[in-house]
């Protein structure tokens, strides 16, 4: 256990000081603004429905912006566009050990590789917490300056509601953040880690789904892939009808979206922790 808080502590500070950590999370907590309240509150006041705005009508896309609004809103990137993010983060923070041959001296002079890649995926799970609660206070905070400059309530969304929300991004994030992990950890390199990641979240996952119609088995298939579980869970979340936004599904319940992103969480964390210990450093 000592092992493991000193492996965190020194991930952590190593996080800390890597200038790519700040800006992957930085662009996240951007575009989550700037898609979810900026070019809304243009189109609101603007007076015109656009594409960008969902085509909604301007009574309900005011409410959209809104504090009450906040679960829902934050949550509906996260599913390709954040996701694609933090899978790039995680393929970097394990797969840049391998490329710069840290991986070869902390594993052969420091603690056990279990402590080594337990205090990695633990720093990594609070990175994803930390990121999902400061988006949450970030949109509450924009939310209520649109609020005031519109004159409407500052009812703050309801406790269950939230806690919904920030259950949904910790499980959305930080599968992609262990996705990218173990294909960085299987590639032994940041660089095919990320194109790979990206090509498979992008591009793989909607043509699968594109095709699944002609043949029967492979719906089934494509309903609980990665991104499949982590769009209705997104999608769960939604309460206005309308054009959704790109990622966000509604194949899987809530329920069966929840047991689908844990399983996956438990099998990229074992599939990352079971190659470090087992596998040659060369």
């Amino acid at each position: 256990m000592r092992d493991l808080l000193a492996s965190t502590r020194a991930e952590m500070l190593r996080l800390r000081k890597w200038p790519a950590f700040w800006i992957i999370l930085g662009t996240w907590i951007l575009l989550n603004l700037t898609f979810s309240y900026l070019f809304n509150y243009l189109a609101y006041t603007g007076g015109e429905q656009s594409a960008m705005s969902d085509n909604l009508p301007k009574d309900v896309l005011l409410q959209q912006m809104l504090p009450a609004a906040v679960p829902e809103v934050f949550t509906q990137g996260m599913a390709m566009f954040g996701g694609a993010l933090m899978l790039i983060l995680g393929a970097l923070v394990l797969g840049s050990g391998y490329g710069w041959g840290t991986w070869k001296t902390v594993l052969t002079q420091g603690p056990s590789r279990s402590a080594a890649i337990g205090g990695v995926v633990a720093s990594l799970a609070a990175v994803v917490v930390s990121l999902v609660l400061v988006a949450f206070l970030a949109d509450l905070a924009v939310a209520a300056l649109i609020a005031v400059s519109q004159s409407q309530s500052l009812a703050l969304p309801a406790l269950t509601a939230s806690l919904h929300g920030i259950l949904t991004g910790v499980l959305i994030l930080g599968m992609w953040t262990l996705a990218g992990a173990l294909i960085g950890t299987v590639a032994r390199g940041p660089a095919l880690a990320v194109g790979l990641g990206l090509v498979w979240v992008l591009v793989v996952e909607n043509l699968l789904r594109g095709v699944s119609g002609l043949f029967g088995p492979l719906e089934t298939v494509t309903d609980h892939l990665p991104g499949s579980a982590a769009g209705s869970l997104a999608g769960a979340m939604r309460t206005v009808d309308g054009p959704a936004t790109p990622g966000v599904l509604d194949l899987l319940s809530r329920s069966e979206s929840l047991v689908v992103l844990s399983v996956y969480l438990m099998v990229f964390t074992v599939g990352t922790m079971w190659l470090v210990r087992r596998r040659d450093l060369v």
